[in-house]
């Protein structure tokens, strides 16, 4: 598979975050930035960070729509490849910048959420945050087997078709459907998250870069805001792992 990054190791269980060898194999040009931190919680305000993100995605859209935007052609390409209606699903980003050009604003659900959300259209690249505390072992994004279950924000149990690409754990639990469509309820981060796991992902021509300057500025906005020291790495097809103890 590759060499592993490590961080945080002690006598705890360590949990790993990975994409499967087949998804490296099906999208090598993916580049994944990811971040684990410690001791988040919902009594801060991220008002004036939401504002700063916002504003830069603001004068991006003032010259183009979000479906012109190089990072959501990419996946628009992706998704194209795994057999999905670019006009059906779309990735996280594209569809919060598309509420953000249409009503202006994107809704407040959690600080770390709103920050996430914020850098994402910024940078117009998916992040995901997930509640630890609600993942098995670790997270392996790759090819459903089909018996995976997803549980809906509304509380409804899926199925995702054996072939779909999701977020899935040690016990077939799908964390997120269609890879950056859509997350699941079940480790959606709520007011009691204290520890999380954030995955940026891209496929664009300038990934690399954009993906690093979006973990190192998230990374820092989230010491800023909460009394976290944030590990992150980017991950690749040499060195896919990312492990932590939670």
């Amino acid at each position: 598979m590759g060499a592993s990054i490590v961080i945080d190791v002690s006598d705890q269980a360590l949990m790993r975050f990975q994409h499967s060898s087949d998804m490296w194999r099906d999208f090598p040009e993916l580049v994944p930035g990811v971040i684990f931190a410690k001791g988040v919680s919902a009594d801060v305000s991220v008002s004036d960070q939401v504002a700063r993100f916002a504003e830069i995605a603001a004068k991006r859209l003032a010259t183009a729509s979000e479906g012109e935007l190089p990072e959501i052609q990419a996946w628009r390409r992706a998704f194209s490849k795994m057999g999905l209606k670019a006009t059906q699903y779309r990735c996280a980003s594209e569809s919060l910048l598309r509420r953000f050009r249409k009503e202006g604003a994107l809704p407040r659900l959690h600080p770390l959420i709103d920050l996430c959300n914020a850098v994402s259209i910024a940078y117009a690249v998916p992040v995901a945050v997930f509640d630890v505390s609600k993942i098995s072992e670790y997270v392996e994004v790759g090819y459903a087997t089909g018996g995976e279950t997803y549980l809906t924000f509304s509380g409804e149990s899926e199925h995702p078709p054996a072939g779909e690409v999701v977020f899935a754990d040690a016990v077939s639990r799908a964390h997120a459907r269609r890879w950056s469509n859509r997350q699941s309820g079940h480790s959606a981060v709520r007011d009691t998250t204290t520890d999380v796991l954030i995955v940026a992902e891209a496929l664009h021509g300038t990934a690399r870069a954009d993906v690093e300057s979006l973990t190192v500025t998230l990374a820092n906005e989230l010491s800023a805001v909460w009394p976290v020291t944030p590990h992150s790495a980017i991950l690749s097809a040499s060195e896919p792992r990312f492990a932590f103890t939670p």
